[in-house]
């Protein structure tokens, strides 16, 4: 390799390396979640606070990418976080018991939280509007290997090594992504980033935190429980206060105004919802072949594996019918199909052929992968490129708040369907090993998975693709880069 690469290739490998990590990490620990309640001793729906802290820690960092990026240079900024998530991964191995996991998680969640929006803001300033088609190809292809990937890595570590290794794995590509940010990428600061907003800051951090955190405790200490109200109530109140503010300052943290692009609003809800569905689905659905219907780590890893082909299939597809369909029937039409299969899923039983239930798995990569494929293309279509990173971390905040949500809806209604369930001989089951949920509570939430779907279709519907006339364009088109923000009049 020679010591001068192409600016665009130096992005794309390094976004890919990166972003193939932090999309692993998401869905990787799925499948080992029974493996280390055992060891830790703690109930399944407790488990689940170890995926939910890692998106809560996400959603808190996630507000200062734009500005730190801007401030302080994105290629810094880029690797710092990097560096964070990789030396994270070795402590999560080396955890001791579950409240040392959860907080190597958070620590996890720090790193990624940056380089999601940082990565995505370089690629958008790298690439035009009407190049962007193109190169989501490659870039969708091994991002969406990832979190296929991950189960199946998870299920072949749990039984034949450790759980452990499953947070080692994240150290060779995400040292070599260090080391190749550090020599090829080039820096980016904007001259008009301006102060960090302090009371944004202030209001985000904790108003995010304690939201997340009544979400994701209440289903186990109890909707009434007095911490829970207060942590639901004054989180809310935080969040209430940030927009008030943010809509008032000359350099929000938060870009609000950002949402006076149609385009880029409803985009961003659709990606939400779909993150909450697609992620809780991939939450819910190991648990439930594991522990409803007795399956192993490694079936249930080798079961979604078909997920992944069918988003690698779509990322081939998108760029095609994107510049003849336009991104609103795509959108619609990925939806509406990817919430029909979710119910389908929540019907199988132990007398369902595992091939129709890879079948459907593949179906949902298949039909969801054309909408996320077709939102991340037309999103940021009207975005200039000054307003490139806090349109990245406004967007990015959406995504990973979306997951977040998801699964502590789902966790929730998974706990309060087993709770009903619990009998006087809920003891003695207990003293046995019996932690299993009921089937009817996973079958419920993955219902409730497709309802985010169908939220998501809502906003959909508020799509027009002349606002994404850019980057429905070929290379060669005379049409400018950007255009001005549109607004609803």
């Amino acid at each position: 390799m020679s010591r001068r690469l192409d600016p665009k290739k130096a992005v794309c490998i390094v976004y890919v390396a990166a972003m193939f990590v932090v999309a692993m990490d998401a869905t990787i620990l799925n499948v080992a979640l029974k493996k280390i309640s055992d060891e830790f001793h703690i109930p399944p729906a407790a488990s689940g606070a170890l995926n939910v802290g890692y998106l809560v820690s996400i959603a808190i960092v996630l507000p200062l990418a734009g500005w730190l990026g801007d401030r302080w240079g994105t290629k810094r900024i880029f690797l710092l976080a990097l560096a964070i998530f990789t030396g994270a991964s070795v402590l999560c191995g080396t955890a001791v018991d579950v409240h040392s996991l959860i907080f190597y998680r958070i620590l996890q969640g720090i790193g990624g939280g940056l380089i999601t929006p940082l990565g995505m803001a370089m690629l958008f300033r790298t690439f035009p509007p009407q190049e962007r088609a193109k190169i989501s190809r490659s870039l969708v292809l091994p991002i969406a290997i990832a979190p296929a990937v991950g189960p199946i890595l998870s299920g072949v570590m749990v039984e034949h090594l450790s759980w452990r290794w499953i947070f080692y794995v994240n150290l060779p590509l995400g040292i070599a992504a260090l080391l190749l940010g550090l020599l090829y990428l080039q820096e980016h600061k904007e001259p008009e980033a301006g102060r960090l907003d302090i009371p944004g800051v202030l209001l985000s951090a904790p108003g995010l935190g304690l939201v997340m955190y009544a979400l994701s405790q209440g289903p186990l200490q109890g909707w009434s429980s007095p911490v829970i109200i207060v942590a639901g109530s004054v989180g809310t109140v935080l969040l209430a206060g940030l927009v008030f503010v943010e809509l008032r300052v000359q350099q929000p943290l938060l870009d609000l105004s950002l949402l006076q692009d149609r385009l880029f609003r409803a985009a961003g809800l659709v990606a939400m919802c779909s993150a909450a569905g697609l992620l809780g689905m991939l939450y819910v659905f190991p648990l439930m072949y594991q522990h409803a219907l007795q399956a192993s780590a490694l079936d249930a890893g080798l079961t979604t594996f078909p997920e992944a082909l069918g988003l690698m299939v779509s990322s081939q597809l998108v760029s095609r019918f994107y510049p003849r369909y336009g991104p609103k029937r795509i959108i619609i039409v990925g939806l509406l199909c990817t919430s029909a299969i979710f119910v389908l899923l929540s019907m199988v039983g132990a007398g369902t052929s595992p091939w129709l239930i890879r079948g459907m798995l593949f179906a949902v990569g298949l039909c969801l992968g054309h909408t996320v494929g077709a939102v991340q293309i037309a999103a940021f279509s009207n975005v200039p490129p000054a307003s490139m990173g806090r349109a990245t971390t406004w967007f990015a905040v959406q995504n990973r708040l979306g997951p977040a949500i998801g699964m502590a809806v789902l966790s929730a209604i998974m706990a309060a369907l087993a709770s009903g369930q619990i009998t006087n001989g809920a003891v003695e089951a207990a003293n046995a090993g019996q932690h299993e949920m009921n089937l009817l509570a996973y079958r419920t939430a993955l219902l409730g998975a497709a309802a985010f779907l169908l939220l998501g279709l809502c906003a959909a519907f508020r799509i027009k693709d002349s606002d994404a006339a850019a980057t429905m364009k070929s290379r060669q088109s005379s049409i400018p880069a950007t255009k001005p923000v549109k607004t609803e009049g």
